[in-house]
C-alpha cells in the first residue's frame, strides 16, 4: 500500500513527446516572484515585487492592482528588492498575498478585495484582512511568505522567517473569511534540509512541498508530500535540483517544477519531475527549459504554463528584466 502510494504522488512520463513552444506573455517587470490565474477570466495576476505592487496582465501590458507594498531585500550575493511574493485567488474578487517586504515577525498574510479591470488601484494598507506570526519567546518570528496553496478549507504559505523549524503556515478558510494563521509544519525538522519555498497541492489532495535548502549548494533541493489533515510526511524525493521555487500540477496530471539555482543561476530552467518506472520511491527529472532565474509558476485553464523570471539586467540591476514566459504544449 506505501508502495502505491508513494508511486502516485509523482506520475509516470508520457510515452509521446509533443511539440512545445514558448513565447514572453509581457517583460518590462522587476523581480517578479508570484502569479496566479483569476477564475472564470483566465486573467494572469503578477506579483510584480520589485515594483512593489500587483498587476493584471491584459492584451500583453501590466495594470496596477494593487500598490505601494513594503519594500525589503533577499538573498545573499545577489541581493534582490521584493514586496508582494505569493498569490493565490479564493474566488474572482477576492486575492491572498504573501508580503516579503517587511522584517520577519511583522511580514503580513494579507487577503484583498480587488477592483475590477479598468477600475483604479487600490493601496496595499487597504487590505480586507492581515495575519502576522510574530516571534515568542521560543520561536523566531516569521517573514518572506514565498508560496501559497489553496484548497477547499485552507490555505497553506511557505515562510521563510526561523530557519531553524522551516515552516509552513496555514490559515484556515470559509469561502472567502479568512483565519486563523498559525504555524502548521516543520519541515526542516521533518527533512532536515532548510527552507520551504515552493508548494501545491497534488490531485489526490496531498501538498507538495519543494525545499530550497542551502542556496550555495547544489543539489540540496527536495521534494516532500504531506498529509494536509495532520502534517504527516508522506515521501520524500532527492531530485538533484538546488532551488525549488515553483512547483505546478498540469491538467494531465504530470508535475513540474521551476529551478532558481542560486549557486550558477545559468542553471536555472524548467523541469518535469517523473517518477522512476520501476522503482516508485525514486524519481528523476527531465529539463524542459533553461530560464534565467525562474520564481513562480501557474497552468492556465488552457494547459498552458505560465512562469515569471526576474532576468538579466544592466550591471547588478534586475530592474526592468523580469518577464512572465508561457509554454505550451506541455
Amino acid at each position: 500500500m506505501k508502495r502505491l502510494l508513494i508511486g502516485s504522488l509523482l506520475a509516470l512520463a508520457s510515452l509521446t513527446t509533443a511539440t512545445r513552444a514558448q513565447e514572453v506573455v509581457i517583460d518590462g517587470l522587476y523581480n517578479p516572484c508570484g502569479i496566479t490565474v483569476q477564475p472564470e477570466t483566465g486573467t494572469l495576476f503578477v506579483a510584480d515585487s520589485g515594483n512593489r505592487r500587483i498587476v493584471r496582465i491584459v492584451d500583453g501590458a501590466a495594470q496596477d492592482v494593487i500598490v505601494e507594498f513594503g519594500k525589503d531585500v533577499y538573498g545573499k550575493g545577489p541581493m534582490y528588492d521584493i514586496g508582494p511574493l505569493g498569490i493565490a485567488f479564493l474566488d474572482q474578487e477576492t486575492l491572498v498575498v504573501g508580503g516579503g517586504g517587511a522584517p520577519d515577525g511583522e511580514e503580513a498574510l494579507f487577503v484583498y478585495k480587488i477592483p475590477a479591470a479598468g477600475e483604479p488601484a487600490i493601496n496595499a494598507a487597504d487590505a480586507a484582512a492581515s495575519f502576522t506570526l510574530a516571534a515568542t519567546d521560543e520561536i523566531k518570528g516569521e517573514g518572506n511568505f514565498y508560496g501559497l496553496a489553496v484548497t477547499e478549507d485552507a490555505i497553506y504559505v511557505t515562510c521563510n522567517g526561523d530557519d531553524t523549524k522551516g515552516w509552513v503556515s496555514k490559515a484556515d478558510r470559509n469561502g472567502t473569511e479568512v483565519g486563523p494563521f498559525t504555524r502548521f509544519l516543520a519541515t526542516k525538522e521533518a527533512t532536515e534540509v532548510d527552507a520551504p519555498v515552493a508548494i501545491t497541492v497534488s490531485p489526490e489532495g496531498h501538498l507538495a512541498v519543494g525545499q530550497m535548502g542551502e542556496i550555495s549548494v547544489p543539489g540540496d533541493g527536495l521534494l516532500t508530500f504531506y498529509r494536509p489533515e495532520d502534517g504527516k510526511m508522506l515521501a520524500n524525493f532527492a531530485l538533484g535540483l538546488s532551488d525549488i521555487c515553483g512547483l505546478a500540477y498540469s491538467p494531465k496530471g504530470q508535475l513540474f517544477a521551476v529551478d532558481f539555482a542560486w549557486h550558477d543561476t545559468t542553471q536555472g530552467g524548467l523541469f518535469q519531475l517523473i517518477r522512476d518506472a520501476d522503482d516508485a520511491t525514486k524519481s528523476t527529472t527531465r529539463e524542459i527549459a533553461e530560464l534565467d532565474k525562474p520564481t513562480a509558476m501557474v497552468f492556465g485553464a488552457d494547459g498552458n504554463l505560465y512562469v515569471t523570471v526576474i532576468g538579466t539586467g544592466e550591471g547588478d540591476s534586475t530592474e526592468g528584466a523580469g518577464k512572465v514566459i508561457c509554454f505550451s504544449g506541455l
